[in-house]
């Protein structure tokens, strides 16, 4: 019931709408019970006429000390008026209209405050798993399937709002409803409802083996889900290659037999939960044939001590068989925990998922970069796979360092270290002396602007896009941003301006132009310290020679990292780091490393004759 746990976890932040919740549905259920309660005293009058309310305190000990005995003493001196049997039908009818009136209206309230719990569990638990997704660090997106983590924010909270959350109104309503009514009938009579408990704990044992099963059967669902999203993700952000390499078809025959054995496991969970209720259905006219025949009994008996008058043992059936729905909704419940129990396990794993990358307790803030930053016998493995190896490096303030090497050498991996992005695995990164831990992320990263080698935007305006960083900043410093990164052309070109909707990853953007906006966002920001990771590699020449130009207008002042792909764009660069399997193989500018005649050289010649 660890699933059960969570929910009531969520529940208990918001005590007030609980205790009101609980109160309504304590009152619903006792004008229930008055309503039914009430059939007795109406169905003895119908039948035995005056004798009706006569001698209700005799027929055994029993009958003395019963409280339903005395409450109906009570009403039959309430109603016996002038007007005889028709004028005491009709104050029955009165009170049990005004019983159910008053269970129906009490029950209303009740849902109305339990739809509040429910929706702000899973807003929380929405809310929860998107932050961290955002404390997360970058390596974690790489093992993870996008398509999963999807998943979980969308199909898993779905499930747990169509299982595991409707279960709380079971929980809460049913237990109360089982106890009024249990106890009424303990009062009518305690030796039918002993008997009739002999068949609760097998019809718990018989249901319970077959929901057990419903977890592992369910868990196989969502993770068949994520799979199946993960594929449709790819798909739409591959379409372009999926067409030109007329790979349509083989990609449909995966989504298919991915879709096919969704198909399989949803129809063998799907069959086990849906036994639930006939089972249960069967169970409970077995136990009401039961008590009609040990009841039927007790009121044909002679014994003055355990006997029950006709109107009592009727209205014992129809209270029975009103205890049936909750009784079945606790065994609906049941299957529901563990329906969702897979889902509110994927939720709590990303919600708790380890971050890695944290502020430390006595973290303090980076206000300002004043001289250096420095790696220091820094290395770094994955999975006990070595990226870098013993690296020593500094940057001092207003350099120019470029990263050069080829594919895989460990060049975005050295640049990731500086704003904390990934942890070194040995040695340690410093700014301005100290270890770069000691200080915040939002610090640390507030003095950093990125541009990467993929353009990456958002779904909104290109003001907003421009503003990310900045989200405080005026249209003239919008404006100002784009002039220097070469973007207001072709905005002003635009029919809305700096408020035209860029669409889904700026779709609606050329490349040059998608990525002079990510320089323009850098631009606004303003960092002392920027990370440009191969920024102009995709773009063809004209559009690199705009971007470059932006570049070099963003670089002026500021200490740069570059990455680079195409050597030409860092010639003037006041130290080149070249790198090769995680190693520093050569360093120095790219005069004193032509001279060397080394791997440098080998580059620099391999994109001439390119």
């Amino acid at each position: 019931m660890k699933s059960l746990r969570t929910i009531i976890r969520y529940v208990r932040k918001y005590p007030g709408l609980v205790a009101t919740y609980f109160t309504f549905n304590i009152l619903s259920s006792l004008f229930g019970l008055v309503s039914l309660g009430l059939l007795s005293p109406f169905l003895m009058l119908i039948f035995k006429q005056g004798d009706a309310f006569k001698s209700v305190n005799t027929g055994g000990w029993m009958n003395q000390i019963n409280p339903v005995t005395h409450f109906k003493e009570w009403l039959y001196d309430v109603i016996q008026q002038p007007g005889g049997n028709v004028r005491a039908l009709m104050v029955i009818c009165f009170l049990v209209f005004g019983a159910v009136m008053l269970k129906n209206l009490f029950a209303y309230l009740s849902m109305y405050f339990l739809n509040p719990i429910r929706n702000k569990i899973l807003n929380d638990m929405r809310s929860n798993m998107y932050a961290t997704i955002l404390r997360l660090p970058i390596g974690y997106f790489t093992e993870q399937r996008k398509g999963d983590i999807m998943s979980r924010l969308s199909n898993d909270l779905n499930d747990v709002e169509g299982s595991t959350i409707s279960v709380l109104e079971s929980l809460f309503r049913e237990p109360i409803t089982i106890l009024l009514f249990f106890t009424y009938m303990i009062v009518l009579s305690p030796q039918l409802t002993l008997f009739l408990l002999i068949f609760l704990p097998v019809a718990g044992f018989i249901l319970g083996r077959i929901g057990r099963s419903l977890k592992k059967e369910n868990k196989q669902v969502l993770q068949q889900f994520g799979h199946l999203f993960s594929t449709i993700e790819e798909t739409l952000g591959g379409m372009r290659i999926i067409k030109a390499f007329n790979a349509e078809k083989r990609i449909r025959q995966k989504f298919e037999e991915e879709n096919q054995t969704m198909y399989h496991l949803k129809n063998k969970a799907n069959r086990r939960r849906d036994l639930a209720s006939p089972v249960s259905e069967a169970l409970g006219i077995t136990s009401v044939l039961c008590i009609l025949w040990y009841g039927g009994r007790l009121v044909l008996s002679g014994d003055s001590g355990f006997t029950l008058n006709a109107g009592d043992f009727l209205a014992y059936i129809a209270i029975f068989t009103q205890l049936i729905q909750p009784l079945k909704g606790l065994s609906n419940a049941s299957y529901n925990i563990q329906k969702g129990a897979a889902s509110i396990e994927r939720i709590e794993a990303l919600i708790h998922e380890h971050v890695g990358i944290t502020d430390s307790p006595d973290a303090k803030e980076l206000s300002a970069f004043n001289h250096s930053i420095e790696l220091r016998n820094v290395s770094f493995a994955y999975q006990d796979q070595p990226i870098l190896k013993n690296i020593n490096l500094t940057i001092a303030k207003g350099k120019t360092i470029a990263l050069v090497g080829s594919s895989g050498a460990g060049k975005s991996t050295l640049a990731d270290l500086v704003p904390r992005f990934i942890d070194a695995t040995e040695g340690e990164v410093l700014i301005d002396g100290q270890p770069i831990k000691s200080y915040t992320l939002h610090s640390i990263r507030n003095l950093m602007g990125v541009v990467t080698q993929e353009a990456i935007l958002f779904n909104d305006s290109i003001a907003a896009n421009i503003a990310l960083g900045k989200p405080e900043a005026g249209m003239d410093e919008i404006r100002k941003a784009a002039e220097i990164a070469n973007a207001a052309g072709f905005i002003e070109k635009k029919e809305q301006g700096y408020e035209t909707n860029i669409g889904d990853r700026g779709q609606k953007l050329s490349g040059g132009e998608r990525q002079r906006l990510t320089i323009a966002r850098a631009v606004l920001k303003n960092p002392p310290i920027l990370i440009l990771d191969e920024a102009t590699s995709s773009l063809d020449t004209e559009s690199e020679r705009l971007v470059q130009d932006a570049i070099n207008n963003l670089m002026h002042n500021r200490t740069s990292i570059v990455i680079a792909h195409r050597l030409s764009t860092i010639r003037h660069a006041d130290e080149i780091i070249v790198m090769q399997k995680g190693e520093i193989v050569e360093r120095g500018t790219h005069d004193q490393l032509v001279t060397r005649n080394g791997y440098y050289k080998k580059l620099v010649d391999m994109q001439e004759v390119g």
